[in-house]
């Protein structure tokens, strides 16, 4: 008998084999009632969430109105968590989470501020109880770095197209120029020292939440090489909890004034002792430069100073007089608004905003005219250098020295030789 007769007697077996043990209950194999299953999962509280955002002059309290939510005095329980309804702002997102079946609300939440999430649950009695939840954030160091180009010719383009190894969006990007302007403001001066072919690069922290947010933290270094010459700052602790920043042999980058007194601007008129004005139609000198700039472009004082004067100052419109040290006076004229405080007596800090760009006076458009004097006599700003910052103490050297050689690495782009802490 071959094979293939073989295997009809061999399946008629097989099933009245099978019969048998099923009739006496005898099963080969475990049956699936025999296999253990998960319980149904019972939801007991369903809910679903309703998300809302506050209009632009609404109040918290008219948003909670429209999702039907009353007794919670938002006033009272603010209060105990230190927050202040009046400050938050239009766009914020509150979510709301009502109950299925009757539709009550029972949970509101919302994030006034990146570090903290508020929280509102009604109770069985039915009044509120709020919590503050921190939001957790996690830091990291990343690196990015640009070009300057014919397509891409200011700091400010350059980085939206350059490189960073860390996800950071259009607005933190804009957060880091700032940076990089401040920092180095004593001794590059981004509108009008940059050339094509210069280059810049810059270590920073990335603070990235559970909710997957990023922004840029503190800028930890930066080198910039414009035009033949190289720049660098390096981050070390002041003492106060904050940054300050230092060149490669530990001078401050900081000095007395700054380059300049308004940001992402360039130069229409310079220095001269002759030169056309466009409205009086003759020559005559300009002790100053004008900078070009948006209307309400903030203006900062160069440096540490009290004012002179504030106010209307004939062809300079709304003006600015500011005194330092040594018999220097700076000018700021043509403005379209004096800084809130600012008037004869006041003290200012450099960098401190004192006015706003505008066309104020004999001009033809909005721009900042700026005077440098010294002991009376006009100077050319763009002239002017600062004495070098003031450097470390020695205590304080061999410290700096290994956080900028950790700091050095991650600006050429290599993992870092020494950690930043012990």
């Amino acid at each position: 008998m071959n094979r293939r007769a073989l295997v009809f007697p061999l399946a008629v077996a097989m099933l009245i084999g099978a019969g048998a043990l099923a009739l006496r209950g005898d099963w080969p194999w475990e049956r699936l009632s025999d296999v253990p299953t998960a319980q149904p999962i019972v939801v007991k509280s369903p809910f679903r969430i309703v998300h809302d955002t506050l209009k632009q002059g609404e109040s918290v309290s008219a948003l909670l109105r429209r999702q039907g939510i009353s007794g919670l005095d938002l006033q009272t329980l603010a209060q105990a968590l230190r927050l202040d309804p009046t400050r938050i702002r239009a766009g914020l997102v509150f979510s709301v989470r009502r109950d299925a079946r009757t539709d009550e609300p029972t949970h509101v939440e919302f994030r006034p501020n990146p570090d903290e999430r508020m929280r509102f649950v009604r109770t069985n009695a039915g009044d509120w109880q709020a919590e503050s939840v921190p939001v957790r954030w996690t830091t990291d160091t990343i690196r990015c770095s640009g070009s300057i180009t014919a397509d891409q010719p200011s700091v400010y383009s350059a980085l939206h197209h350059g490189v960073c190894d860390g996800s950071l969006s259009n607005d933190e990007r804009d957060k880091l120029v700032y940076q990089l302007s401040d920092v180095n403001a004593s001794t590059v001066d981004f509108s009008s020292d940059l050339q094509v072919g210069d280059q810049f690069v810059a270590v920073l922290e990335r603070m990235v939440s559970e909710e997957g947010e990023v922004r840029a933290g503190a800028l930890l270094a930066s080198s910039e090489s414009v035009g033949r010459k190289n720049y660098d700052a390096f981050a070390y602790p002041d003492g106060k909890g904050g940054l300050s920043y230092y060149d490669g042999n530990g001078a401050a980058v900081k000095r007395a004034f700054l380059l300049t007194p308004v940001d992402f601007r360039y130069i229409t008129s310079g220095f001269s002792l002759s030169r056309f004005h466009p409205i009086l139609g003759l020559f005559r000198r300009h002790e100053g430069v004008d900078y070009a700039a948006a209307t309400g472009t903030p203006v900062r004082a160069v440096g540490d100073g009290t004012v002179i004067s504030a106010g209307w100052a004939g062809g300079y419109g709304r003006m600015i007089e500011l005194r330092h040290p040594n018999g220097t006076v700076t000018r700021y004229g043509h403005l379209s608004a004096i800084g809130m405080g600012i008037r004869p007596g006041i003290h200012v800090k450099q960098s401190e905003i004192i006015g706003k760009v505008g066309a104020s006076g004999l001009a033809t458009g909005p721009h900042l005219h700026y005077e440098f004097r010294v002991n009376g006599m006009a100077r050319d700003p763009r002239s002017m250098k600062s004495e070098p910052g003031a450097p470390l103490p020695q205590t304080a050297l061999a410290e700096f020295q290994r956080r900028k050689a950790m700091l050095s690495d991650l600006l050429g782009g290599h993992p870092a030789s020494i950690p930043i802490t012990e």
